[in-house]
């Protein structure tokens, strides 16, 4: 097929731990097609990932967001209506970017990342948008008002959580095609739209780098539970703290010695403070999380809720490390409960379940490969970048006008 020259406008760097944008850009540029990548550099944002993704795009060009305009744009949102997420990203600078390139070049399609980026869309010009969504932010909102970690998160998705159902509702009148990563996001967006059209949303799932996340032939250690994520966020924030408090201490009644630990940036004050027991490890930003799996006798991630795909789950089944997680996973997964993944919904079943794997090294080796086995089958990155290919041929424009299916 004939390359595609493709716009894609992001409100922040991608990177491994953007790890969609950046795995769809790399997988698009291994397909041959050319890949503008026009960048937000958000306050506080690691760029140290800007040189690989200039090795793979045509070219690459940032705009530093400063943490005033951040400021101007989210008090400006809450009079205009629009989501804070949505408003956050608001630069003239970048939309007169956008405006720019599109006269010196010309693009077939252009991709806009996150509910983040989306208001960077009104300075395209002419060209045909697939939004990638993600996740439905009002569904993940709608979780936190009533499970979320502490007061300050469910506050703020109650105060946004309108806006947000309203914003979403409308993002068919806005784009020829919006992506999301699971049925559950696709369901909660067609409920929501203004514009009733389920075909023009499609689940493109996350994949997980094969590559990279592969099982290591060295042994591991037979009481460990790992926990994975960035730490900072409300979901995995809740979740680190239920298994520490709830599901650790049933485990250490048979493992006194057994160890948890917490991998991955940014992790908040009341996650640190875990810490106080010598058991539990939290290790903060580390260069590479693999061989905290590896090491690992069981990956556990027991999300209260969640939208989307945990990419830490997929990472953690390519490494072959058995997973327990809870039975909100399974609508973004195909898989039978027990031989991929292991499922358990409360303090009790996940903590017992550690038990068992702990107990029993040949369930946890046939789970692990069981996983593994999985991902190669459903979530490489190659057929999700050959599926997005797919709709942007589909809303490219032909001659006489109309949408392109082919």
């Amino acid at each position: 097929m004939v390359p595609l020259r493709i716009l894609f406008i992001s409100p922040y760097i991608p990177s491994p731990i953007r790890v969609r944008p950046y795995n769809l850009i790399k997988h698009l540029a291994k397909r041959g097609h050319q890949i503008t990548l026009l960048a937000l550099i958000p306050p506080g944002e690691d760029t140290s990932s800007l040189d690989t993704l200039r090795s793979w795009c045509h070219s690459v060009e940032t705009v530093v967001l400063p943490r005033w305009r951040t400021l101007w744009n989210t008090a400006s949102a809450i009079p205009a209506g629009i989501p804070l997420q949505a408003a956050y990203s608001r630069s003239p600078e970048m939309a007169e970017r956008i405006r720019e390139i599109q006269k010196k070049a010309t693009f077939d399609v252009v991709h806009i990342e996150h509910l983040r980026g989306s208001e960077l869309s009104s300075a395209v010009n002419g060209i045909p948008i697939v939004f990638d969504s993600v996740d439905s932010i009002t569904l993940l909102f709608e979780y936190v008002c009533t499970s979320g970690p502490n007061w300050k998160s469910r506050l703020m998705a109650r105060l946004d959580l309108e806006r947000t159902r309203r914003y979403e509702g409308n993002l068919l009148k806005r784009y020829p095609h919006v992506l999301v990563t699971s049925p559950k996001d696709r369901d909660a967006l067609v409920k929501f739209s203004t514009v009733h059209n389920p075909q023009r949303f499609t689940v493109l799932p996350n994949g997980v780098d094969l590559e990279y996340f592969t099982p290591i032939d060295s042994p591991r250690e037979t009481e460990t539970v790992v926990f994975t994520g960035k730490m900072s966020y409300h979901a995995n924030i809740a979740a680190a703290l239920d298994v520490a408090k709830h599901v650790m201490p049933l485990v250490w009644r048979q493992f006194p010695q057994a160890h948890f630990v917490i991998a991955g940036k940014d992790p908040a004050p009341e996650i640190e403070a875990l810490t106080d027991d010598d058991r539990i490890i939290v290790t903060g930003t580390v260069p590479d999380l693999r061989p905290y799996l590896a090491k690992a006798t069981v990956s556990v991630s027991p999300m209260r809720y969640g939208v989307g795909i945990q990419n830490k789950i997929l990472e953690a089944m390519a490494m072959g490390t058995p997973v327990i997680t809870t039975s909100n996973a399974l609508s973004s997964l195909q898989v039978t409960e027990g031989e991929e993944l292991i499922i358990a919904d409360t303090p009790q079943a996940v903590a017992r379940h550690i038990i068992e794997l702990f107990k029993d090294q040949s369930l946890a080796q046939r789970v692990g490969n069981a996983g593994r086995c999985y991902v190669e089958t459903y979530h490489d990155w190659n057929v999700t970048a050959e599926n997005l290919e797919a709709v942007y041929r589909e809303v490219m424009p032909v001659k006489n006008g109309y949408y392109a299916k082919a």
